[in-house]
């Protein structure tokens, strides 16, 4: 019996691991995106919001995700293409939001109700909503479609703790390296004085970076789920045209065609969301005058 148990499990492990390799890249998006969320708190409350974020992806996997995309799966497959879109759509919104916040346009009436901590956790529990979902569907997709409901979901379940442990504790990890460099400055040893003012200095840098790249990396995914789920639904020409561009440039190696998939992605991510960006602004002027 034990016997026969372990070999449940170790088929559970390989086909998580099998299926999680396929994620990698929406992961590592989910983890550039999370830090902008906790700029400006209080660097006590920073790990506690970065928790509750995480209770929340937890939530949003296991509550929302998983038994949905095992019912659609099941029962009416059809629905996921449609679901995906608009969740890339909402990507390139918010990705558009706030590359126009760049160049001065603020969003909303108030900039205090717009930083205060439940509203940050909301929008990042939100967005990841998004992104978990795309990273569960690859998973699934990924996934011997012979392997029994039962294994499907441990291994499910396998993947959504791992990367929900990967992506927050990465951001936990960046969010406090900057303390970590405090307590390195109160050291007796110059060296690690040094080292510690070097890693505080930098850290501002380090975030406006990677809100960048957060930002990108909305835009990026958004635009490629739309592009991918466009062609599933109601129009094949941007996949198509991708496609063409990619086989045209193949010889350049995979690192080549994976960047410019990237870079038409990310540019068909800002148009769209550019596009909804201005019907919400258009809307709330229209509903401001009344």
């Amino acid at each position: 019996m034990s016997v026969g148990l372990l070999a449940v499990v170790d088929d559970i492990l390989s086909a998580a691991l099998k299926a999680s390799a396929k994620t990698a890249g929406v992961v590592i998006d989910d983890a550039a995106v999370t830090p902008q969320y906790v700029q400006g708190l209080a660097p006590a409350r920073e790990l506690p919001v970065v928790g509750r974020i995480a209770l929340g992806s937890l939530f949003n996997k296991f509550i929302i995700i998983i038994p949905l995309a095992l019912l659609l799966t099941a029962f009416a497959p059809w629905v996921l293409p449609y679901l995906l879109l608009i969740g890339g759509t909402y990507l390139c919104f918010e990705g558009a939001e706030k590359v126009t916040e760049w160049f001065g346009v603020h969003h909303g009436a108030g900039s205090t109700d717009s930083v205060t901590e439940p509203k940050l956790v909301f929008g990042a529990i939100r967005t990841d909503l998004i992104l978990s979902t795309e990273i569960m569907l690859i998973a699934l997709a990924g996934l011997d479609p012979d392997l029994g409901l039962w294994p499907t979901l441990g291994a499910l379940i396998v993947i959504g703790l791992v990367m929900t442990a990967v992506v927050y504790g990465a951001v936990a990890l960046l969010v406090k390296i900057d303390d970590v460099g405090l307590q390195m400055m109160k050291n007796s040893v110059r060296r690690t004085r040094r080292t510690g003012a070097r890693i505080v200095r930098a850290m501002p840098t380090v975030f406006r970076v990677i809100s960048v790249i957060g930002t990108v990396a909305m835009l990026w995914v958004g635009g490629h789920l739309v592009i991918a789920n466009l062609a599933e639904t109601f129009w094949h020409g941007p996949y198509d045209l991708l496609h063409t561009i990619e086989h045209a440039i193949e010889a350049a190696g995979p690192v080549v065609t994976w960047t410019v998939d990237t870079a038409i992605s990310a540019v068909a991510g800002v148009v769209l969301g550019m596009v909804v960006v201005a019907i919400v602004l258009g809307i709330g002027r229209l509903r401001g005058k009344h």
